[in-house]
């Protein structure tokens, strides 16, 4: 009896209120058991050559289990859930997860799933169990940030970091399938619009000729799929440092301080733009693009998480150090 009154309880929506918080973490840690389970079935499905529909349910349950997080989180906190550490890996998860579906719906291949559920699951393990509990409570806004910008810049920065990590994630892969095959540079020109239309040109009349159908191996399309989603991601960090100017004007009364997140946001954004020069100018073939932004991989991490981790700057959302 004592059981089934408590079952009661917990369902009142006063208790369910009270304890949001809680239940915040459990819809985190649910996800992230979502995210686990799909990813031996992603590496299985890689030996059967076939994509796994189980992957995908899974990580589509994942992907509304931690849009069902922030949601709570918002209504907690009574603000747009991206004001700590905690909320920001989340809601990174999240782009990463609803991209990686988007993705897989443009190239049904097992490869996909197998290189991008497991970032996606480290990035939910790290804000889960790694940071310390002060990171995770939900926190009233300093003055700076009770602005209508949160929601644009803050937002349109993290979906920037979640194409660009997923594009250079795919650009690693390249680097690893079919090495003993000479990589064609596919889909490098502002008029490609996908592996399914392939545009030659030629130099010395201008014309342009159009070959199809044309045959793709693992690796062009990895190729292909990882130029159109870091450019995706190119122009929304582009579209997020000048909202994040503009914001900092209003804010701070600078548009640009220097600060240790706007110097590395400044140098994520020139490893992209050289990563799309050269495939813009094919100035680099083969696999040469792909390193590029492997280094923009690292970049990016050390720009979202090494600046926080240490504790510097006008945006650091919490740190284990300094």
């Amino acid at each position: 009896m004592n059981l089934f009154t408590s079952i009661i309880n917990m369902l009142e929506l006063t208790y369910l209120i009270d304890n949001l918080g809680d239940l915040v973490l459990l819809t985190g840690i649910i996800a992230f058991l979502l995210l686990l389970s799909a990813l031996p079935f992603s590496f299985w499905a890689i030996v059967g050559g076939k994509r796994s529909s189980l992957v995908r349910v899974l990580v589509g349950v994942a992907n509304l289990f931690l849009a069902s997080l922030l949601a709570l989180r918002w209504f907690e906190s009574g603000h747009f859930p991206i004001s700590n550490l905690y909320e920001s890996l989340c809601f990174l998860t999240w782009s990463c997860t609803l991209l990686q579906l988007i993705l897989e719906r443009s190239w049904p291949s097992p490869i996909v799933p197998s290189i991008l559920t497991p970032f996606s699951l480290l990035t939910l393990a790290f804000a889960s169990f790694a940071l310390p509990d002060q990171l995770k409570v939900s926190q009233p806004l300093v003055p700076a940030l009770k602005s209508s910008w949160l929601v644009m810049h803050v937002s349109v920065i993290m979906c920037s970091y979640a194409a660009l990590l997923i594009g250079s994630l795919l650009s690693f892969a390249v680097l690893l399938v079919n090495r003993s095959e000479t990589l064609r540079i596919m889909g490098s020109s502002v008029e490609n619009n996908g592996p399914e239309n392939s545009y030659f040109v030629n130099k010395q009349s201008g014309s342009y000729s159009v070959s199809l159908p044309i045959t793709f191996t693992n690796s062009e399309y990895l190729d292909n799929l990882s130029y159109r989603t870091i450019t995706v991601g190119f122009l929304l960090l582009t579209f997020g440092l000048i909202s994040g100017a503009v914001w900092a004007n209003e804010a701070w009364g600078a548009w640009w301080s220097w600060d240790p997140k706007e110097t590395w946001a400044f140098i994520s954004w020139l490893v992209y733009a050289a990563y799309l020069h050269s495939r813009i100018t094919r100035g680099w073939q083969g696999r040469k693009p792909a390193i590029i932004a492997l280094l923009g991989l690292l970049v990016i991490i050390i720009c979202y998480l090494g600046v926080n981790l240490l504790g510097v700057g006008l945006h650091s959302y919490g740190w284990f150090f300094g």
